[in-house]
């Protein structure tokens, strides 16, 4: 009997499932809350809570905890052990306790409800924590372990606890070049089109055209 349950939880653990072109690998729960895009990847250990959009192409990460009223965008990577809350305990109340043992959790729908919105094109990495209403811009990189309660701009690299701005990845004009390109909005013909560009260092550039 262990050896089968070791060949079913092996199974389950190293070939995926593709459910309406999305790869789901392993164990996760709450998928039912969750609107997928297409073309996403769902490893081991996710979960899901509340009401969430996962754009087009977009990747998670391993043991991804993700809970409440949360969009994010198309072509975005989540790294390991990444936490999205945009949920919170009441904190202008007599107590932050909610749970089921007082009052049979009446206590429950005086949880803070707000939002978060992930841009496109969004790179956030291992352990990166982000709590409360924030918005992040298109393009932008969560260094690891960050802690995230403000509002990223687009094309800027942010890191720390709390998360503080380290630099923009490129100049004002390429920023504002590469979103009006919009090029996650592009479809595959389009995309072959301009892929020398993905092939451009525009980091000392002062146009993507160039």
């Amino acid at each position: 009997m262990r050896k089968l349950i070791k060949k079913i939880v092996f199974y389950f653990l190293n070939y995926p499932e593709k459910k309406d072109n999305v790869t789901i690998s392993g164990f996760s729960r709450g998928l039912r809350n969750v609107k997928f895009e297409g073309k996403n990847a769902v490893p081991d250990r996710c979960n899901f809570a509340g009401k969430i959009e996962i754009g087009y192409a977009t990747t998670l990460g391993y043991n991804n905890f993700i809970h409440g009223n949360i969009k994010i965008g198309k072509y975005c990577q989540l790294g390991a052990d990444v936490a999205l809350h945009a949920t919170n305990h009441p904190t202008a109340y007599m107590t932050t306790y909610i749970n089921q043992n007082l009052f049979k959790g009446e206590l429950k729908k005086l949880k803070e409800e707000k939002r978060i919105e992930i841009g496109n094109d969004v790179w956030i990495g291992h352990n990166v924590i982000i709590v409360g209403n924030v918005k992040v811009g298109n393009g932008a990189v969560l260094a690891a372990g960050s802690v995230v309660t403000k509002d990223v701009p687009a094309y800027t690299i942010i890191g720390g606890v709390p998360a503080k701005i380290i630099k923009k990845r490129f100049s004002d004009t390429v920023i504002e070049e590469l979103e009006n390109l919009k090029w996650w909005d592009k479809n595959e013909q389009e995309l072959e089109k301009i892929k020398p560009m993905f092939f451009k260092d525009f980091s000392k550039g002062n146009s993507i055209y160039e």
